[in-house]
């Protein structure tokens, strides 16, 4: 689970000077039960490539969930750990290497193929028009990222998954209209505690709540709640829990599953 990092003092802060009532809309979509393919579709082909995009959308699912880092060169590529040392026959920090580095080898694949590391602007020109995409925002600068999704034409077809409290102050003074998302801090565990928390942020989508009196707390806000499914053991038992805490939207390892699941129960 992620959380945003939030102190004590810096909540009073923000409470004063950041807060909004109204947060922007999310991206236009069909389906009643949003069903998010988490790292893109990587069932066959390695996650977070252009494959898992264009997967992810064959599949049926609304979203593809790809994590965004900076490389030693200054080039916004898609990775989901700070190292390598996972996907890659390579080793080392994703910020301490060239593009044409993290490019020398391929992507550790299932399948035999070749799949590369790909730049966060060839995975928005994949995705345009077909799926969006729930951005885990790692490491990147905002106004790079925001000139990217302008130029790829991709402005409503994107929502911002926050990891600090600095990028929520990033994104809210460069592209205001972004909807954000992130994790309620796990220490918050009341609707009191979680109300004093809205005053502080502006988000249109949490991830984490899944008692009955937050849930209460959300839906009063008009803030989606989209949970996560994926694990190891991920099906109906998992996708009905999510169903059943009345979710606007899940996030799977296995998203064409998931779609089959939701159209054998009419939820899409």
């Amino acid at each position: 689970m992620k959380t945003l990092v939030l102190s004590a003092a810096s909540l009073i802060f923000h409470t004063l000077l950041m807060a909004q009532t109204t947060a922007p809309k999310l991206p236009a979509c069909k389906n009643k039960m949003v069903v998010i393919a988490h790292r893109g579709n990587h069932v066959t082909v390695p996650e977070n490539t252009v494959a898992s995009v264009e997967a992810a959308y064959q599949c049926g699912a609304d979203y593809a969930e790809l994590d965004l880092r900076t490389t030693k060169d200054g080039h916004l590529i898609l990775m989901h750990d700070a190292t390598v040392n996972r996907t890659t026959p390579q080793q080392g920090k994703v910020a301490e290497l060239t593009l044409a580095q993290l490019r020398e080898q391929p992507l550790k694949s299932k399948n035999g193929k070749v799949y590369q590391v790909p730049t966060f602007a060839e995975v928005l020109a994949a995705a345009k028009g077909k799926i969006h995409i729930y951005l885990d925002f790692k490491e990147a600068d905002v106004a790079e990222t925001w000139k990217q999704i302008q130029a790829a034409g991709m402005e409503k077809q994107v929502i911002v998954y926050l990891n600090k409290i600095e990028q929520y102050h990033a994104w809210k003074a460069i592209a205001p209209q972004m909807p954000l998302m992130t994790s309620l801090p796990e220490t918050f565990t009341t609707p009191t505690q979680m109300e004093a928390f809205l005053d502080t942020i502006t988000v249109t989508v949490l991830d984490n709540i899944t008692d009955e009196a937050l849930l209460r707390v959300a839906r009063k806000h008009n803030i989606a709640i989209w949970l996560d499914a994926q694990s190891s053991s991920e099906g109906p038992d998992e996708w009905d829990a999510v169903i059943g805490k009345g979710a606007q939207g899940m996030q799977s390892d296995n998203p064409g599953a998931l779609v089959s699941y939701l159209r054998s129960k009419k939820l899409r």
